[in-house]
């Protein structure tokens, strides 16, 4: 088998799995308290080709007059709610391309519904909304244009509510934890199967992993290797971010040195009568100023 997967691949577990009607209707009506059992109700448009940046979106689909966009997501993505006026913009374009928006007639569209899953590493609460109007350069309190995105922490001891009236996304919760847990301690090829063997022996997506065991295998070593790669640019941009921060620390700290050693300078300058000349001429030394900077700062104090 063949475990390479190109980069380019934007499938996951997460895609695959609630790619099956059945288990995105559970999904849904765990979310909304509806009942529906008809997967012949949900109508997927997932996108293939989306104009931002040649990605897919993760799921979406139209049920009871509702547009649902899930999104499965490691790292908590700030601009997700661009992301998804992205997507929903070409998503209803697809959908009304033959309909004249130029009509007397008002056009209806489904209510569109944007989540997030979140499963990283990271602490995060356990429900957050992420605005549209956040991102704007002046802020608004009745902003013309508005899209928010709800954030749902999936780890364990997280909105284990959704999970119980939703069994598949708990037991989804719990392979990806096997094979965090197994990656720990071997390689992610290893740590994959085993993870598999073991949810297939206790019951956790059995039948889907006996289906699809070379599919969800390769897809989750993507995804491990990913979310590790991830893991390593994040540290790297915090440790640069120190790095500045202490640059910027030393840095004020030299200039605030400087000031009080100029401030210093001059007043002894002042007291012993030196004349303008003079003074230039003990900055340039002492402070380690050039001519112009030392001619620009006796200018106050001379005249």
């Amino acid at each position: 088998m063949n475990k390479k997967i190109q980069k380019n691949h934007k499938d996951t577990v997460f895609r695959f799995l609630f790619g099956r009607p059945e288990y995105a209707l559970a999904l849904y009506n765990s979310l909304n308290g509806t009942n529906y059992r008809d997967t012949g109700q949900l109508r997927y448009n997932t996108l293939e080709n989306a104009i931002y940046m040649g990605m897919k979106n993760d799921i979406s689909f139209v049920i009871a007059q509702q547009m649902n966009l899930y999104e499965h997501q490691s790292t908590v993505n700030p601009n997700m709610p661009l992301r998804d006026l992205f997507y929903i913009a070409d998503l209803l374009q697809k959908e009304y391309r033959d309909r004249s928006v130029y009509s007397a007639k008002q056009i209806k569209i489904p209510a569109p519904q944007f989540v997030v899953f979140y499963n990283g590493r990271e602490q995060m609460p356990e429900r957050l909304e992420l605005k549209l109007s956040d991102a704007y350069e002046i802020p608004s309190r009745d902003p013309s244009l508005e899209l928010k995105v709800t954030v749902l922490n999936i780890n364990p001891g997280m909105n284990e509510g959704l999970k119980e009236k939703c069994p598949i996304l708990k037991e989804y919760v719990s392979f990806v934890e096997k094979v965090r847990t197994h990656a720990g301690q071997m390689e992610p090829e290893e740590a994959v199967e085993l993870a598999v063997e073991e949810c297939i022996r206790e019951n956790i997506l059995k039948d889907f992993l006996r289906e699809q065991r070379s599919e969800v295998t390769m897809l989750s070593i993507y995804e491990y290797d990913e979310e590790k790669e991830l893991e390593m640019i994040r540290a790297e941009e915090r440790e640069i971010g120190q790095q500045i921060g202490q640059q910027i620390g030393e840095r004020r700290g030299r200039e605030e040195e400087l000031k009080k050693h100029l401030s210093t300078t001059l007043s002894l300058c002042k007291e012993f009568g030196c004349s303008r000349e003079q003074t230039v001429e003990k900055l340039m030394e002492c402070c380690g100023l050039c001519r112009e900077e030392a001619l620009k700062i006796t200018q106050k104090a001379y005249f």
